[in-house]
């Protein structure tokens, strides 16, 4: 069941709009996303209030070719996402789609994230149900509308065939590795952005 909020979504203290329309709150709900290097986007999302749990892996492939290896080649048809599971009493889906937008990655750049360039790369929902993909289609739009970014929103809505965990050594990186060249480059920024537009909305 979806929910017009407009009448409460008054513009934010981070200046950053929410949706308009969201799904219900019910009990535990999850979404798969895709915003490039998924040991950033995960570990944006590791920190967020409600979120319980938080895993990397691929989307958008076969499960011949859910590998790191094959998701690499760039040809796999895969995606690098995360899989979020969040208490919708705590954070709705709108809330999960505001931090992807705002700070997980951007969501103008086609099939690539910065240096990070392939469709395995690229900005995706992967919706479970026609109220996600509704959601965040009128989000995109809302957001687009808005001129909140200087270029279009080239975000893709895929719907979810399936979500295979990524390896074991992939999981919770960017915090097992915190002097890792790359996290600190890429991942420690955003989780920067998301204190300061977030803090209430952070794990204590």
């Amino acid at each position: 069941m979806l929910c017009d909020i407009s009448a409460t979504s008054a513009t934010p203290d981070d200046g950053f709009p929410g949706p308009l329309l969201d799904v219900k709150p019910e009990g535990e709900q999850e979404v798969v996303l895709a915003g490039g290097c998924f040991w950033c986007v995960e570990a944006v999302y590791r920190r967020l209030q409600g979120v319980r749990e938080v895993v990397s892996g691929y989307a958008g492939g076969s499960a011949q070719t859910a590998n790191y290896q094959a998701v690499c080649s760039g040809s796999s048809g895969h995606a690098e996402a995360v899989r979020i599971r969040f208490d919708s009493s705590q954070t709705r889906y709108g809330e999960i789609l505001k931090v992807f937008f705002a700070v997980a990655h951007d969501p103008t750049q086609l099939d690539r994230q910065g240096n990070d360039r392939g469709t395995q790369y690229r900005s995706s929902v992967f919706y479970a149900d026609e109220e996600q993909r509704q959601v965040a289609q009128a989000y995109i739009h809302q957001l687009d509308q808005a001129g909140i970014f200087a270029k279009p929103i080239v975000t893709r809505l895929e719907r979810l065939e399936e979500f295979y965990p990524a390896e074991a050594y992939h999981q919770n990186y960017a915090e097992l590795n915190p002097g890792q060249p790359y996290i600190q480059a890429v991942a420690q920024p955003k989780l920067a952005k998301l204190a300061e537009k977030f803090a209430d909305k952070l794990k204590v």
